[in-house]
């Protein structure tokens, strides 16, 4: 089986072209979590198959390391995009992603036209119309009782947290605090994304905010663990320091393995996330 291996702030997965690779349905989460393995695999947070879309141009089929299927991943997208594009499958710099039947649109940055990649150049950003941010905790889902979960206390292993609910298509659970880089989050995470409270479990952002346009954050994944950057997480977090009245509608969130930008526009109600994509290696291994 051919493979890409692509990553956006380092948050990376192996990528491959479900058309030309027909792998049976019921083989997909073993096989995931066999090339996911850092050791005895490729090694990635997990893979995402591209596939001819349905309802978009194109979908993408992700699947987290544990061989879990996830909804959306706001840097797999990206790199969806700059696969699809790089490869000479589309030649359009506006195009449409579907992921669980929703639909994603993207706006491509290309460089190197006229001197790279036949002449059209390598796509190195991709801005991402995210949709509308789902607070309502049932369709999150998260058991609260209000009509949205702000900055809310929630116990994990003893200790008293204050979380702000969002979902960007996949559960997140945004948690403010000091001193976020010293965090352990090996110990603490776990017990966030099996908590009782999340039916489905959730991606937990653990969120330090630096001024009114920028914030440090690290990210427990659901299914995956630390990662060093999460798209979606991204634009929970910058949802959840508007609603807290922390920061402004254009955030910088700092992850650890670079920079997303977040805009998310009150009056369309559309969150809109632009990030870098790159191609790390490709290869061919055996299934």
């Amino acid at each position: 089986m051919k493979f890409t291996k692509m990553q956006g702030c380092g948050n990376d997965y192996i990528y491959v072209d479900g058309a030309k690779e027909q792998i049976p349905a019921k083989a997909k989460p073993d096989l995931v979590r066999r090339l996911s393995d850092r050791h005895f695999g490729i090694g990635g947070d997990g893979v995402i198959f591209i596939n001819p879309g349905r309802v978009a141009q194109f979908e993408m089929e992700m699947y987290n390391a544990d061989g879990t299927r996830a909804e959306m991943c706001g840097n797999g997208i990206r790199s969806v995009a700059k696969y699809v594009y790089d490869k000479g499958l589309t030649d359009q710099k506006q195009i449409t992603v579907e992921s669980f039947g929703k639909i994603k649109y993207l706006e491509l940055t290309v460089e190197g036209e006229g001197t790279l990649n036949g002449d059209r150049g390598l796509v190195s950003m991709v801005k991402v119309n995210m949709g509308s941010p789902i607070l309502e905790p049932e369709q999150i889902p998260v058991k609260a009782s209000g009509d949205k979960v702000v900055d809310e206390p929630i116990l994990v292993e003893g200790k008293e947290y204050r979380m702000t609910c969002v979902s960007m298509g996949n559960p997140h659970a945004v948690v403010f605090a000091d001193g976020v880089a010293n965090l352990p989050l090996e110990q603490i995470g776990p017990f966030f994304e099996n908590h009782e409270r999340f039916p489905n479990r959730t991606n937990t952002e653990f969120v330090e905010v630096l001024d009114r346009n920028t914030v440090f954050m690290r990210v427990w994944e659901r299914g995956t663990g630390e990662t060093l950057a999460c798209g979606t997480g991204c634009c929970a977090t910058a949802v959840a320091c508007i609603l807290n009245g922390l920061t402004g509608e254009q955030v910088t969130v700092r992850v650890l393995g670079g920079e997303i930008k977040v805009e998310w526009d009150r009056k369309e109600n559309l969150v809109y996330m632009t990030g870098p994509a790159a191609t790390v290696f490709e290869g061919e291994v055996e299934v």
